[in-house]
């Protein structure tokens, strides 16, 4: 907290920068303990769980609109015992609910939203929701009420839902087993089922949001290994050429935002994950082994040297994220403007910088640009009239 901040609830002891953050919420938060348990059995009360962490935009954004709202907060103070939970430092209390979310909403995401039983049994649960009813959901305000009437009036309902909920959450953690030594052809089985949501037009899976999904890209690469199927390496190399080349990845800064809020991996959510880069900068570096193309081997190692730069501690630790708020605002320090790079860059070489990354005085972005390479260089070289190696000279610079 910063200095002059005057306490509120209990999170003001904790060390976690998340729960820190909420420190001075009008919400009579607890951290996850056995004092929030006892007192919602004491009370038969129902708990409301909120998990995020401190580099999330729509944790923040659910903190100013609901956490920070007095009415919302008396709802809450009321009606639950309420658990705020960093992610980051209960990785297994996360996991425990994030799969109850998706058994129950088919989605899952941050800040994560669940209903519990005094006894820590989920019944009810979600993501973000906004105050009031809005963007396909519910508000919140109307949950919270609606949620305490019915623990209230229909308890064996609730039983009902928390039995399908275990059950469900049960077969997550009892994966069968006949006892039989894994066969090899389950690379090529995954691999084709893969296939299946893979973007044939944009790479990566699926539609939007679209998240890098590394592990998943591995899956080709072990295929390709294996089997030598060029179709396994091509989609690996256009994904990661398409994410290079779009906002996604920091053109300026190196390495890789969370993930694209479309399907061409142009506008990114702008918090950057220390694991997303680490499992990137792998892949990326193995790429270039198998193709010796100079582009993947450029990506791989400015993904590293960016968390070098700036997501490793003066301790020596490395940081687990990076915001994607900045002064309050999303992305501030991500998206540029013409004047401001000509300004920086000069009139001559501003314009090349501009086409080569796609700056326009209309914007990708709310009105600014969110730097991408959407034509190579040869491209550039064509609109500017000037030399490739012209142009490569003024982007290195």
């Amino acid at each position: 907290m910063s200095e002059g901040t005057t306490a509120q609830n209990r999170l003001y002891k904790e060390t976690s920068p998340y729960l820190l953050q909420h420190a001075s919420n009008p919400v009579d938060w607890y951290p996850w303990s056995e004092e929030a348990f006892d007192r919602a059995r004491n009370e038969d009360k129902p708990i409301f769980l909120s998990v995020g962490y401190s580099a999330c935009h729509w944790c923040h954004v659910m903190e100013h609109e609901s956490f920070e709202d007095e009415e919302i907060a008396e709802l809450m103070n009321t009606h639950y015992i309420n658990i705020k939970v960093d992610r980051e430092e209960r990785p297994d209390v996360d996991e425990i609910y994030m799969n109850a979310v998706q058994i129950m909403t088919q989605q899952g995401g941050w800040p994560m939203s669940v209903f519990l039983t005094p006894e820590g049994k989920p019944f009810y649960g979600g993501t973000y929701f906004p105050p009031g009813n809005g963007y396909g959901r519910p508000g919140f305000r109307q949950v919270l009420l609606s949620i305490a009437d019915f623990y209230k009036t229909r308890r064996d309902e609730v039983d009902r839902a928390i039995d399908g909920l275990m059950e469900g959450l049960n077969r997550i953690a009892t994966l069968p087993g006949d006892g039989s030594e894994l066969d090899l052809d389950l690379i090529s089985q995954t691999a084709s089922v893969l296939a299946q949501s893979f973007d044939d037009r944009d790479g990566g899976f699926g539609s939007q949001p679209k998240f890098p999904n590394s592990m998943s890209l591995e899956v080709f690469l072990r295929n390709y290994a294996r089997t030598g199927q060029p179709e396994d390496l091509a989609r690996v190399t256009m994904t990661l050429d398409r994410m290079a080349r779009g906002g996604i990845y920091d053109q300026l800064g190196g390495g890789f935002h969370r993930y694209s809020v479309d399907h061409k991996w142009l506008v990114p959510h702008f918090e950057k994950m220390l694991y997303d880069n680490a499992l990137l900068a792998r892949i990326y570096l193995q790429v270039h082994q198998i193709t010796n193309e100079e582009s993947f081997l450029l990506i791989g190692t400015e993904i590293l040297d960016y968390v070098l730069r700036e997501m490793t501690s003066e301790e020596g630790g490395f940081l687990s994220t990076q915001d994607a708020d900045s002064e309050g605002e999303e992305g501030r320090f991500f998206v540029w403007t013409p004047d401001e790079i000509r300004e920086i860059l000069g009139d001559s070489d501003g314009y090349v910088f501009s086409t080569a990354f796609d700056v326009r005085d209309i914007g990708n972005f709310e009105g600014k640009s969110i730097l991408s390479r959407p034509v190579d260089l040869n491209e550039v070289s064509a609109l500017v009239d000037l030399s490739v190696e012209e142009v490569e000279a003024v982007v290195e610079a």
